[in-house]
């Protein structure tokens, strides 16, 4: 069997992030929807009516979304971690007539999985790959139940060398 074009393996991986995204996304909505920890809605809405409210798109930028009017809004650190949220994300949040906050991943950019080694200092955890730092969530390391030390696969931007931050995708 001839090898595949490298155009089509790019195509590939792209849609099986997709799917994976997708995935994530549709957990989060059944965690939401039956109460359990770990749900996008930070404040539960009694019914599917309220959820009506003022719609925000903006950018997230490791932690938190930048709204298009300058302002932050936090982003939910299990949230983020558990949907591998990468800087550069777009995320359409919602903010309810109750004043629930209701985060959607709707535009995820392209990425890339690199391996790299745990490490801690000044309080904050990091990613040492390619010759270089990735900040993680600490919401990351607990629930990938990851230690100081430890290979880990982690997911950047793939067209953002400055990148800060990165999502964890799995401990090695």
């Amino acid at each position: 069997m001839s090898e595949l074009p490298e155009k089509q393996v790019k195509r590939l991986y792209a849609l099986i992030q997709e799917a994976e995204t997708n995935l994530a996304a549709a957990k989060e909505l059944l965690i939401s929807i039956t109460g359990d920890d770990g749900a996008v809605i930070t404040k539960r809405s009694t019914n599917l009516e309220e959820a009506r409210g003022k719609v925000i798109e903006g950018v997230f930028d490791g932690q938190k979304m930048a709204g298009p009017d300058g302002k932050e809004y936090p982003v939910p650190a299990n949230y983020a971690s558990k949907s591998k949220l990468v800087e550069g994300d777009i995320l359409k949040l919602t903010i309810t007539d109750d004043g629930s906050f209701v985060y959607k991943q709707i535009g995820p950019i392209e990425r890339k999985l690199i391996i790299g080694t745990l490490v801690q200092h000044d309080g904050a955890y990091y990613v040492e790959a390619n010759g270089r730092e990735y900040r993680i969530l600490l919401a990351s390391v607990t629930y990938f139940r990851i230690n100081v030390n430890d290979q880990v696969t982690i997911i950047v931007p793939a067209d953002n060398p400055e990148a800060e931050w990165a999502a964890v995708e799995a401990a090695l």
